[in-house]
């Protein structure tokens, strides 16, 4: 009786478990489920609201939102938060909304130092990123508009000065992404800025659907090509855009991230494009590309298809030292994530990753690979929100709020959506835009802030990471390589489990994530560090203790905090 039984279990285990393969069924593990995300705008005393100069003439810029960035500009350990704003188009100075920044207290309370910091723009803002650009020490800020871009050079001193036309960075186009990069890793941050459409608010286009009034789409519109500075080493740049390759493509572009690809040791550029074929920039090495996106197969669909590309991330999500790339797209599209399989070509996996199918129905922006568990998988975040506030008048089959994805990591190729698992903070409705990671409470876990169209944003407490497996959290400052080490790879080892993650400017929909690096290491407690920075420089760090913040500085240095 004991073995027919016995028999029978196993009969039935191994029927579930190919069911389970056929239908993408997947259970989620314990520490997973002990994960919660809490929104705790209201008690940390972030009270942002996003206007997006709603002026009931639908003029179509008011439909992207904008991004939001995470990082230390006061150097005392703990990432503060700047939201970019939108305005009144057809009167931008008078209107109140502005952009803001919030001082981390350290205490899981924020202050709105806007006016002080002297970073309160009031033009009409999409995007932000930051980086070192003159290797003072302190981090700065480039802000992307409708017309007129910002730079930012942080005084070391809790304050900000505008220097965009000394610097020579100012960009007269509508401005989308930016990123700071040293693309010829000489030292000095080069910087890329993404363009949208040629588009003015006398020529605004309104659709029709029935007797609907809805925004057009930006395919209407002829996109714009993008602008690339290279860094003079003297706090100017100049635009080199053609001489560095970028000068072809006119491409609707949006997000954009940079990441060494094909590791070879330079960085490599990722720009989602509207409604235009997606662009892989390859680095030669002395700071020249060539578009590569259709050879590597990252610029359509595995169908073919032109998306309607938004945000985007690199990523190792299943931790075989390769950059994977996820690109989320519109609203029955599939985002797409692309394997990296090493030899110069990715693979569309969307469905095989089973994140594909389940994102039809919503319109995707900021995509963030994180490991929100600690478990040493890199799960991903993808910020849902319509761009049509009344697509419920022609269209029942989607909604303008949307809840947000967070897939889990199975470690085997596929993810879960755990969002309806993972407390309140994920079953918020709402039209997201940009997101950006970090540790805002440095407790070991990674935290979200979420930029809400027209709303107020969240910030999303991670309350259980830190309790889920060690972890390890690396600042890296650069000596012969830039300051900021933009561009730095770091990778851990413990055991089988191996890990890279890179200091980059700017990922996700138009934001800018905390530029420290942070590792689940699941129950591992000691790790090898090997750090390779842009100077090319390899250093290596042997029975480093979990749980802890590191500082590296480049040439030998480290120091736990």
């Amino acid at each position: 009786m004991n073995q027919t039984l016995a028999y029978l279990s196993l009969i039935f285990t191994i029927m579930f478990a190919s069911l389970t393969d056929a239908f993408g069924l997947r259970f989620v593990n314990q520490a997973n489920s002990q994960v919660q995300f809490v929104d705790i705008s209201e008690q940390a005393g972030v009270s942002f609201r996003h206007y997006d100069g709603r002026s009931q003439k639908r003029y179509f810029i008011e439909t992207l939102g904008a991004g939001v960035g995470l990082f230390d500009y006061d150097n005392d350990g703990y990432p503060d938060i700047y939201f970019v704003n939108g305005a009144n188009l057809d009167a931008p100075q008078e209107s109140q909304a502005m952009n803001r920044l919030y001082r981390n207290n350290g205490d899981g309370t924020f202050v709105d130092v806007t006016e002080q910091a002297g970073v309160g723009d009031k033009n009409y803002g999409l995007g932000c990123c930051v980086g070192d650009y003159d290797n003072d020490g302190f981090l700065d800020l480039y802000v992307t508009n409708y017309r007129s871009n910002i730079l930012y050079h942080n005084n070391g001193d809790g304050t900000f000065v505008d220097v965009t036309r000394q610097a020579g960075v100012d960009d007269a186009n509508w401005s989308a992404g930016c990123a700071f990069a040293d693309v010829d890793n000489d030292g000095d941050l080069d910087l890329y800025i993404s363009n949208y459409i040629q588009f003015e608010t006398k020529k605004n286009k309104i659709w029709r659907i029935g007797r609907v009034l809805v925004y057009s789409s930006p395919r209407v519109y002829e996109g714009l090509r993008d602008t690339f500075f290279r860094n003079n080493g003297d706090g100017t740049f100049t635009e080199d855009t053609e001489a560095a390759g970028f000068g072809d493509v006119a491409g609707r572009g949006l997000g954009i991230v940079f990441g060494d690809y094909d590791n070879d040791g330079d960085v490599d550029l990722f720009v989602a494009n509207d409604a235009n074929q997606d662009c892989l920039y390859q680095n030669d090495g002395s700071g020249h590309f060539e578009e590569v996106g259709l050879i590597a197969g990252v610029a359509f669909s595995e169908h073919g298809i032109v998306g309607n590309g938004m945000g985007t991330d690199f990523g190792d999500y299943d931790n075989d030292g390769l950059l994977d790339i996820i690109v989320t797209n519109f609203h029955n599209q599939i985002n797409t994530l692309f394997h990296n399989d090493g030899d110069g070509f990715f693979t569309d996996v969307s469905h095989a990753s089973h994140t594909g199918d389940i994102t039809m129905p919503d319109m995707a922006w900021g995509a963030d690979f994180f490991d929100y568990d600690n478990d040493g998988f890199l799960d991903l975040l993808i910020a849902n929100g319509h761009y049509q506030d009344n697509i419920r008048l022609y269209d029942k089959s989607t909604t303008y709020a949307q809840m947000n994805h967070l897939f889990h990591n199975n470690r085997d190729g596929t993810f879960t959506d755990v969002a309806k698992s993972t407390g309140p903070g994920m079953q918020l409705l709402k039209v997201s835009r940009g997101t950006a990671i970090g540790d805002i409470d440095n407790d070991g876990d990674l935290d979200i802030v979420i930029s809400n169209s027209n709303q107020t944003a969240n910030v999303l407490r991670n309350d259980g990471g830190n309790q889920s497996g060690n972890w390890l959290n690396i600042k890296l400052i650069g000596k012969k390589s830039n300051r900021s080490a933009i561009g730095a790879r770091a990778t851990v080892t413990a055991g089988d489990l191996r890990q890279i993650r890179e200091v980059r400017s700017s990922s996700s929909f138009l934001s800018q994530n905390d530029l420290r690096l942070h590792f689940g290491l699941g129950k591992h407690e000691k790790v090898t560090v090997e750090i390779r920075w842009p100077s090319g420089l390899v250093e290596r760090f042997e029975n480093i203790a979990a749980n802890q913040f590191l500082t590296i500085i480049e040439g030998n240095t480290s120091t736990s905090r």
